[in-house]
């Protein structure tokens, strides 16, 4: 089975066994080996109630892996409530409560591998790749960026970079909680064409990157090319809030290099009345919509 399938599967799994649990939890029970009492009814619901639940965001959601935990919770609490009915019964009742505990204990193995497996990809590097034209000769435009110094102009979740010698720099970024700093070196650097870099071993961050500058079309204007992965502490969680703030790591990557155009092209971040603050990248955090200005209605 496909990894990227698994938790589709398992959604579809959640969806039929709650709808089932829901309807006709007499039937259910009646194969589990289970008392039909309403006591039992009422819990047959309950856990029909639970797997609709966890089928939403398997089918639907962007990072279905994630959820997987839960269906690993509710198996864990189905397979106790099995074992405690398995201890009163006899003769046929007792093996179809065995054989319903062997069928979830199966589908407890899936839901545990499907969660490993997002877990694993949660820590995996995140890989972001962007590119604009930038309508400035390619030495001007490699010059700019070379000056690592000058990246937190444009750069929104940088705080300072500032070059200690030998190649490195020492970068500050905000963090979810506190500042993230460490330090890089430069790894190729090949004059107008390409700049290269990964962070220090043994720092908070692991990260590598590199930026390009060719020709553009025609000669005109240069194409600037950034590719960058990185992993960071709480990267999962910390990429989730991101997302729910609209700020996706590889759109914010995008929107650097817009105010890097800017700055290129017309010497500062562009303003409005929505962003009043000035070039300064950071303090664009704040920035609130657009109003007309100068009393017109």
């Amino acid at each position: 089975m496909r990894t990227d399938s698994l938790p589709r599967v398992l959604g579809w799994a959640s969806l039929g066994l709650g709808a089932a649990q829901l309807a006709t939890p007499d039937t259910v029970t009646r194969l589990c080996g289970v008392d039909d009492s309403p006591a039992a009814r009422g819990i047959t619901r309950l856990v029909g109630g639970r797997e609709l639940l966890h089928a939403a965001p398997l089918l639907g959601g962007r990072e279905p892996t994630r959820w997987a935990w839960t269906r690993v919770a509710g198996d864990a609490l189905d397979l106790s409530l099995l074992g405690a009915a398995l201890s009163g019964r006899r003769g046929a009742r007792r093996r179809r409560v065995a054989a319903a505990m062997a069928a979830v204990a199966g589908i407890t193995a899936l839901d545990l591998l499907c969660a490993v497996r997002g877990a694993r990809s949660a820590t995996a590097p995140l890989t972001l790749h962007a590119s604009i034209t930038i309508n400035r000769p390619r030495e001007e435009v490699y010059a700019f960026w070379r000056d690592l110094e000058n990246l937190p102009t444009f750069m929104i979740h940088l705080e300072s970079v500032r070059t200690v010698g030998a190649g490195r720099s020492r970068w500050q970024a905000k963090g979810p909680a506190t500042d993230v700093v460490w330090e890089a070196e430069i790894i190729d650097d090949r004059v107008g064409e390409l700049i290269a870099w990964a962070s220090v071993r043994g720092g908070v961050v692991n990260t590598r990157g590199m930026v390009s500058f060719t020709d553009g079309p025609a000669g005109r204007g240069t194409v600037v090319d950034v590719a960058m992965d990185y992993t960071v502490p709480g990267r999962a969680l910390g990429a989730a809030v991101a997302k729910m703030l609209g700020e996706h790591p590889e759109q914010q990557v995008r929107d650097d290099l817009r105010r890097f155009k800017q700055i290129l092209e017309t010497g500062e971040v562009l303003r409005s009345d929505g962003s009043p603050e000035g070039t300064r990248a950071l303090r664009q955090l704040r920035q609130r919509p657009a109003q007309p200005v100068g009393g017109r209605s």
